[in-house]
């Protein structure tokens, strides 16, 4: 509410400072706010995605049990997340919502970022003429705290952040108990950052709208373009949630699909309110165990793994957020970048942490990664809540499926 309160907030002082010849104090005294706040994000965006995947793969306690459970969970994790990214991809490329913004009123604003995406542009043309599996130079750095400097260089951070935590699951625990105890404090602390930064978003959000309704002259053109976003990410989640899941439980399991559906909604309610799929876990293993029969060894380490790795509602959003920042901006986006979009999605849903607002911090680190300016997100943030709320329920439902899915197979 106050993120939404800051966003009318913002719309509020824009006009009038439209109409009073305001614009140079918003620039001078305003805007730097919401830089300010963009500048956090990406500031905290490489250490919580290491801490995060780090503690996911340490969580699984053995090389022998993620080779056994843990391989099946994390192929049908990132299967659905596939799908959900593609589905956004989809949705977003054939609604386009961002086309209904007046390009001619903007076409300034689009100006400004287009020496930012030239630079993308010659960036990806030298990659152009290398050998089918040059992308392994992409994926594997070189230098660790060379790719740890540099958001767009967020695959060498996930490549070794993975092989750090499997070859920590190699060696005895007693040997590793330091490492995972620093870890853990570790994580809590980069959490408790990540909530002064999102407690920081109010101020944040009215900066960054004040300067966006200064950057385009008061056109309103914006907020219809908005509201097809909003749609679009609305519709393509309950796709997921109550057409995609269900197939997958009629499909694969013997549950009914109504007994699913009935006992599921209430940590659907649960995860909507809370924003959180960690807040929610404890609840959806009592659900999944006591309700839907699955075993308790199957939901103790399905659904945990879950709260970590599978962002099917998350990835969605993003992919449509991406495509309305780029046809907002009038940013033309390749098939190479197309490929990043699914690729840095699915594999960055593994790190997005299970708290309110976590996925701004990812969906900045994506945008940066194909060369879209993460000011972009000025176009969203403001309306994010709800949409939060509504994905995280589509998060938990998607533990809940895969965890029916693997203990009946």
């Amino acid at each position: 509410m106050q993120i939404l309160a800051g966003m009318i907030l913002g719309i509020i002082i824009g006009l009038i400072a439209l109409r009073f010849g305001g614009e140079r104090f918003i620039k001078y005294w305003i805007e730097p706010w919401g830089q300010i706040f963009i500048r956090l994000l990406q500031l905290i965006a490489i250490p919580l995605i290491f801490v995060s995947l780090v503690k996911g793969v340490m969580g699984l306690e053995s090389i022998k049990s993620f080779s056994r459970l843990g391989v099946k969970t994390i192929i049908l994790y990132l299967s659905t997340t596939l799908f959900a990214v593609l589905l956004g991809l989809s949705v977003g490329l054939i609604v386009k919502p961002g086309n209904l913004v007046d390009h001619s009123q903007v076409k300034h604003i689009q100006q400004d970022y287009e020496a930012f995406a030239q630079e993308k542009k010659l960036a990806a043309e030298k990659l152009e003429g290398q050998g089918p599996l040059s992308f392994l130079n992409d994926i594997i750095p070189n230098n660790i705290m060379d790719a740890a400097s540099n958001n767009s260089s967020m695959l060498q951070v996930i490549f070794f952040a993975v092989f750090f935590a499997i070859a920590t699951l190699a060696l005895p625990a007693e040997k590793t108990k330091t490492v995972r105890n620093f870890f853990d404090g570790l994580n809590e602390i980069i959490f408790r950052m990540v909530d002064y930064i999102i407690s920081f978003a109010p101020i944040g959000v009215t900066a960054l709208m004040t300067g966006l309704i200064i950057s385009y002259g008061g056109e309103m053109s914006i907020f219809v373009a908005l509201g097809a976003y909003v749609a679009c990410v609305v519709g393509a989640i309950c796709i997921i949630a109550f057409i995609f899941y269900p197939l997958l439980i009629r499909l694969i399991t013997k549950t009914p699909v109504r007994k699913f559906l009935k006992a599921i909604y209430p940590v659907q309610l649960f995860a909507f309110t809370t924003s959180s799929s960690a807040a929610t876990l404890p609840y959806t293993m009592e659900t999944v165990e006591k309700d839907l029969g699955v075993s308790k060894e199957t939901a103790s380490f399905v659904l945990p793994v879950g709260t970590t790795i599978n962002m099917d509602g998350t990835s969605c959003y993003q992919a449509i957020a991406i495509l309305f920042i780029a046809q907002v901006l009038g940013i033309e986006l390749s098939l190479q970048q197309m490929f990043t979009i699914v690729g840095m999605t699915i594999l960055s849903s593994i790190g997005t942490p299970a708290i309110p607002g976590g996925s701004f911090v990812i969906l900045t680190m994506v945008l940066t990664s194909i060369g879209i300016p993460a000011e972009g997100l000025a176009l969203i943030i403001g309306i994010d809540r709800p949409l939060d709320m509504l994905r995280t329920a589509a998060n938990v439902t998607g533990d809940a499926t895969i965890s029916i899915i693997v203990d009946k197979k």
